[in-house]
Order: C-alpha cells, then sequence, then structure tokens
C-alpha cells in the first residue's frame, strides 16, 4: 500500500539515512585508527563502512519519494535487524576492546530503534492515510 503523506515516517528514513552516511564516513575512513581504538579488523570496519553508503542512498530516496511502501519500509527493517545480528557476531567473533564493546553495542542499540521506529512506520502507512 502506498501513500503520499506520513511525515513521521519520512522523518525517521531520513535520520536512517543520515546515520548511515556518518557511520559509514567513520568506519570507511577511519577504518585505520577505529581499528586501533576497537580491536576489530580494519578490513571488517571499512567494508561495512561502504555497504552504508547505498543503503543510506536507498533510505534517503525513500524518505522523499511521492508515495512510502510498506513493504519496502519493512525491508529496511529487516536490514536494520540484520545489521543489530551481525553487530553482536562481530563481538563474538572478534572480541574487541572495551571501547570497541561500547562502539558496536551503540551503534547496534541505535541502528534497533530505528528499526523499531521504522516498524512502527510501516503499520502507518499499511493503515492507510489519516484523515485530514
Amino acid at each position: 500500500m502506498t501513500s503520499p503523506s506520513f511525515p513521521f515516517v519520512r522523518k525517521i528514513l531520513a535520520v536512517d539515512a543520515l546515520t548511515c552516511v556518518a557511520a559509514g564516513a567513520l568506519m570507511s575512513i577511519g577504518a585505520g585508527p577505529l581499528a586501533q581504538a576497537t580491536d576489530l579488523p580494519q578490513p571488517l570496519l571499512f567494508g561495512a563502512g561502504l555497504s552504508l553508503f547505498p543503503v543510506a542512498a536507498l533510505f534517503g530516496w525513500m524518505s522523499r519519494t511521492r508515495h512510502l511502501n510498506a513493504p519496502l519500509i519493512n525491508l529496511a527493517v529487516v536490514g536494520n535487524a540484520a545489521w543489530v545480528l551481525a553487530s553482536l557476531a562481530v563481538l563474538v567473533a572478534f572480541p574487541p576492546t572495551p571501547f570497541g564493546y561500547v562502539f558496536v553495542l551503540a551503534q547496534a542499540s541505535a541502528v534497533a530503534v530505528l528499526a523499531w521506529l521504522e516498524r512502527r512506520g510501516a503499520a502507518r502507512v499499511s493503515a492507510g492515510p489519516v484523515a485530514a
């Protein structure tokens, strides 16, 4: 189902896009220093950072497209949930420094909150437009 409104959902998608750009820049451009600070593999940080740029583009587009699409928003939710699970797996596979734990858990928590908000938004879009 599509709808031309829903500013709450659009704002959450825009915030998600901006956080993807910020985290992507930090992890790709700053992969070396971040790897030293976290004791996580530099190629992992670099690759994860680069992977966020197309996601940011998609979420940015979604936030500005004329009609919101609930299944596409749910795809964002699934992608964010996968990121959270992968982040937790990284902690098991590559035990980091204490700062590394904080870094990974903080970004995973932020992504989990965005996924939850996007899921709520997708439900609103599925329910249809709100009467003006």
